[in-house]
């Protein structure tokens, strides 16, 4: 049943984030997408930025998370994955903006003097930039309701003009504009009771921007109590019914389940002067959000990084992707994926500690960059060639599996990728000719081969299977390739190239025949970005039903 407009035209729903980071702004917001999508409502997420960077292609996954890649090319924060993953479809490259962006595009026009000869300022040119960007997403994506989150805490000096176009946005369309402060409840340990204060003091620092939050979604380790929501409502000013408890959760997947238990969409409709089902279709959610509760069963599978060095910690958020792709295709197999990381630098140091191998049902190579560990990395390559240890390789990882075979099947003594020996006698894996000239200018930002690319299969192998379809999309971020002039001696040496570019030129897909090894295949592309809750990833399916054989 579609739902209807009672007033008003587009409808926004603005989300800001107290007492410090890391809350679950992100969550929050996916969540309420996915709960208004389940509601009839078209709805498109939003993320803003408020860092100076032009977008996160070039910062350090350690630092900042995985960089996420829309089918545009555009490269995202993290955020944009899990908003495509909540609501099931792409994204799009005007769904993302940063200050970057927003400063770059109003010095640009000032240059061209788009501004008729006046003072160009932040206010009012830079927040109208802003309240531009946030009406084009809304039309581009044609949806019911645009939920936008700010990203940052309140307080940062960096997010005050987004917050400010927020408010503007609200005092032109009352009817059409909700906010939703997402505020963290401490419990410290030695007293034992939850705190408020935090809460209150993040909603008058809200208030002194001049905007008053209509619901509070209040994270902590524990549910809201009455007289904690009680408090909450006097002293923020925010009705009760209108206070979302948030406590933790086994799962990021429960998450839209517990809000609707507050009626979190209800307030929303209401709120946004919507009207239509009483009652959110969550079914498919509900049945998903099972599997990952059960499941007897485990898989075992090793996965060989780099981004180990400022802690354990970081590892989510640098293969946020892959994890949950890995996750998803084992959910829908009945068993549940047994994650362990293993450093290659360890390999390097002791190459005799790559047995230990042995001891997994798969083993993935991800994607990165640099000379790191890459020969911990070809040594385990080798290790689950030779041993038949089902592998998977994401981008640098097909690359690695290229060189390996290269040495090792192939003759091709001293094989490299140029990107770490420029003076191999053999670059199996080169760089595109059109990005010597970038590199040469020191254009890194936005300059790889981005976004999504269509490849054909080729007909009796894994890949083909796996997809039960010739022809592809998928999305990249990478600037090196299977160097076309030993593609010839590879083939000979038993290597398949089972996804080529339409031209011919660009190999995609590169695996081993079913009859010398159960699962040996890496692809030049990113898989993990196209995988969702419900419908997961073909190739990592195909790789999980390998690894649970062994």
């Amino acid at each position: 049943m579609a739902r209807t407009k009672k007033e008003g035209g587009h409808k926004y729903i603005f989300v800001v984030g107290g007492v410090m980071s890391g809350v679950g702004k992100g969550i929050a917001a996916a969540s309420i997408g996915k709960l208004l999508t389940a509601r009839g409502l078209t709805v498109n997420l939003v993320k803003i930025d408020p860092y100076l960077n032009v977008d996160a292609g070039t910062m350090n996954p350690i630092e900042h998370g995985e960089v996420f890649v829309l089918d545009s090319g555009l490269e995202t924060d993290q955020d944009m994955g899990n908003y495509e993953r909540f609501l099931g479809r792409d994204l799009g490259p005007d769904d993302y903006m940063t200050s970057g962006m927003v400063y770059r595009s109003v010095i640009d026009r000032e240059r061209n003097l788009g501004y008729g000869g006046r003072c160009v300022e932040a206010v009012p040119h830079v927040r109208d930039e802003i309240v531009d960007r946030l009406k084009r997403s809304a039309e581009l994506a044609k949806s019911d309701v645009t939920v936008v989150e700010i990203g940052g805490t309140l307080g940062d000096f960096s997010n005050a003009l987004f917050i400010d176009a927020a408010r503007v946005m609200h005092l032109q369309h009352p009817s059409d504009v909700v906010f939703v402060m997402v505020s963290y409840l401490p419990v410290p340990g030695t007293l034992g009771e939850m705190k408020t204060k935090p809460t209150q003091n993040a909603m008058r620092e809200l208030n002194s921007y001049g905007v008053q939050a209509d619901i509070l979604i209040a994270r902590s380790t524990h549910s809201l109590d009455k007289r904690r929501k009680e408090k909450l409502a006097i002293s923020c000013n925010v009705q009760p019914d209108m206070i979302i408890s948030a406590p933790d959760v086994d799962s990021i997947y429960d998450v839209p389940l517990n809000f609707e238990r507050d009626k979190l969409s209800e307030i929303l409709l209401e709120s946004l002067g919507l009207e239509g089902k009483h009652e959110a279709d969550l079914s498919e959610w509900k049945a998903f959000v099972d599997k990952t509760h059960n499941g007897n069963t485990s898989v075992k599978i090793g996965i060989v990084g780099k981004y180990f060095d400022t802690g354990d910690f970081v590892l989510s958020d640098a293969y946020i992707s892959v994890i949950e792709a890995i996750k998803y295709s084992a959910y829908a197999l009945g068993t549940k994926a047994e994650l362990h990381w293993l450093n290659a630098k360890d390999y390097e140091k002791n190459p005799e500690s790559v047995s230990e191998l042995k001891e997994y049902d798969g083993v993935i190579v991800p994607g990165g960059f640099g000379e790191t560990g890459i020969e911990g990395k070809i040594a385990a390559i080798k290790f689950a060639r030779e041993n038949k240890i089902p592998y998977f390789g994401l981008c640098y990882g097909m690359q690695l599996m290229t060189v390996e075979y290269a040495r090792n099947v192939a003759g091709l003594e001293g094989a490299h990728t140029t990107e770490i020996n420029p003076e191999t006698p053999h670059p199996v894996i080169m760089i595109l000719p059109e990005q010597v000239e970038k590199l040469a200018k020191k254009d890194y930002g936005g300059s790889m081969r981005l976004g999504a690319y269509p490849a054909d299969l080729v007909d009796g192998t894994i890949a083909r299977e796996s997809y039960g379809t010739a022809k592809i999309s998928e999305r990249h971020r990478h600037r090196y390739e299977v160097n076309p002039e030993y593609v010839e001696q590879l083939t000979k040496a038993g290597m398949i190239f089972s996804g080529v570019s339409p031209d011919r030129r660009l190999m995609e897909i590169a695996e081993l025949p079913k009859e010398q090894h159960p699962f040996m295949l890496g692809t030049q592309f990113h898989p993990e970005l196209r995988a969702r809750p419900l419908a997961p990833h073909p190739l990592f399916t195909a790789f999980i039903k390998a690894a649970l054989k062994r």
